[in-house]
């Protein structure tokens, strides 16, 4: 647009005349009080928004598409993660083949962040007021005229956004800052289902045999001697089984055979067969898995933090930072003389959790 197209009133160099009178482009000498002269400041120039209407109008709704393709990227960031599959791969030249949904997730959330802040500056450079404002230092503390002179300068800027005037941008701008968020709301999916009883139930229940962990084979009497370690799996739970990291972390046995006058806790004589106790390999300090027994002690030691438990007193615990013993599973014999479990364990498996009871 050229400068005809303007009033002439209108025109920057018609509107910076009157600046010399209020001192914008005074120069003050430099004394021995003020050592450093004042440049005063530039005239002020006028932008094109400023005077001419459709100029501003362009630039608003320029604004009002940048915040406009922010909502559509969070409704496809939202349409992404529900749609695309985990495992799918693309390929993006020069990236090679990537997680297709983490590259969509990343594209529609960062333009729909890009576009936020694209416009409001966009916003801010072109339409607001951008003039400067010479204004004296002060004193910290705030009088009655600085407060009163604060809330008018407030109220000036609310003026000159053209919040109120300018709908369209208004609109699409509260649109796009209220779906965004919904990106951060629908990551807690990932966050997975509501683990209900899970963490109070394992594998183990009345009639699951005892299972070598290192011969994959059932477990007689005879097999554990005194003073032996063997860890145990329950029947069934197989190594290429899709859940069976879950449930081993929370299943894996260690059987250790005491002579029955060296076991101190009532019930867990009870709850062994001729001397043979199985406790949980999980320890319950945050969940690494015990492998180190002293036999004429009967102390078993996790490895992690040297929690250490004694298992001819109900597993209680002697030293270190675990908070409570190990569970017990009550164990017998079946018809065919093989080792098997007479229910689950009496309690959660491993360390404390806040809904325990």
């Amino acid at each position: 647009m050229s400068s005809q197209d303007i009033p002439e009133e209108n025109l920057p160099a018609a509107q910076s005349a009157g600046h010399d009178q209020h001192g914008h482009d005074a120069v003050s000498v430099a004394d021995d009080k003020h050592p450093f002269a004042d440049p005063g400041l530039p005239p002020h120039e006028h932008r094109v928004q400023d005077v001419d209407e459709r100029a501003a109008k362009r630039s608003e709704r320029s604004v009002a598409l940048m915040f406009t393709t922010s909502m559509l990227a969070t409704v496809g960031f939202i349409a992404s993660f529900v749609a695309i599959p985990v495992d799918k791969s693309v390929y993006i030249w020069p990236l090679g083949h990537i997680s297709a949904l983490n590259f969509a997730l990343g594209m529609t959330l960062g333009i729909a962040l890009f576009c936020i802040g694209a416009g409001a500056v966009h916003w801010a450079r072109t339409l607001m007021s951008d003039v400067e404002v010479a204004d004296e230092r002060h004193p910290i503390e705030a009088t009655p005229e600085v407060r009163e002179k604060v809330f008018a300068d407030f109220k000036q800027g609310a003026k000159e956004s053209a919040l109120g005037r300018r709908k369209l941008i208004r609109n699409t701008m509260l649109g796009a800052l209220t779906l965004v968020p919904l990106s951060g709301v629908v990551l807690l999916r990932d966050l997975g289902p509501l683990p209900g009883t899970k963490l109070r139930h394992t594998l183990w229940s009345k009639g699951k045999l005892l299972v070598n962990m290192n011969t994959n084979e059932p477990l007689r009497p005879s097999d554990v001697a005194v003073g032996s370690l063997t860890f145990a799996k329950p029947e069934g739970l197989e190594e290429h089984d899709h859940s069976f990291q879950n449930e081993i972390a929370k299943a894996a046995l260690m059987i250790v055979r005491i002579q029955p006058e060296d076991i101190k806790d009532k019930r867990e004589l009870e709850w062994s067969h001729e001397g043979i106790v199985a406790y949980s390999k999980i320890c319950t300090h945050v969940g690494c898995p015990i492998s180190l027994y002293e036999q004429q002690t009967h102390h078993v030691l996790c490895p992690c933090h040297q929690s250490t438990f004694d298992l001819s007193d109900g597993a209680r615990v002697i030293f270190g930072p675990a908070g409570h013993a190990l569970p017990q599973l009550r164990i017998g014999v079946n018809d065919e003389g093989y080792l098997e479990a007479l229910g689950d364990f009496d309690e959660p498996v491993g360390p404390a959790f806040w809904e325990r009871g």
